[in-house]
């Protein structure tokens, strides 16, 4: 959905104009689409795993910008930063144990370098 499109439904949120937010919603996208690959037995173990936690980042950064406190909103970034090293961990994890090496895709290589970036906040 648009951003333009959210404010014709009023359902324009401060979190929607946040950088880090809108670069979680991304990699949430491309997590989602690259883990259909793994093997059905997957479904419910890394794939689902690897998937809870993405989605977790940009849910955490939302529920923060919606505090009152700049403390507790910081809290809430503290936890998506948390949750980004947890799917960090878990894609290496897949790397070896779910994918084949040798298929590792540039892809799969793009999401490491946008992880290993600072966690934008503005």
């Amino acid at each position: 959905m648009q951003n333009a499109r959210r404010e014709e439904l009023g359902v324009k949120r401060v979190h929607h104009d946040l950088k880090a937010w809108q670069e979680a919603m991304s990699l949430v996208k491309m997590i989602y689409e690259s883990t259909n690959s793994f093997p059905a037995e997957e479904n419910f173990g890394l794939k689902s795993q690897i998937r809870r936690a993405a989605v977790s980042i940009p849910s955490n950064i939302a529920e923060g910008a919606a505090r009152t406190g700049s403390k507790e909103f910081l809290q809430f970034l503290s936890i998506s930063r948390g949750s980004l090293s947890e799917v960090e961990t878990q894609l290496l994890i897949a790397k070896d144990l779910v994918t084949n090496p040798q298929s590792w895709s540039s892809f799969w290589q793009d999401i490491f370098h946008d992880l290993c970036k600072p966690f934008p906040v503005k």
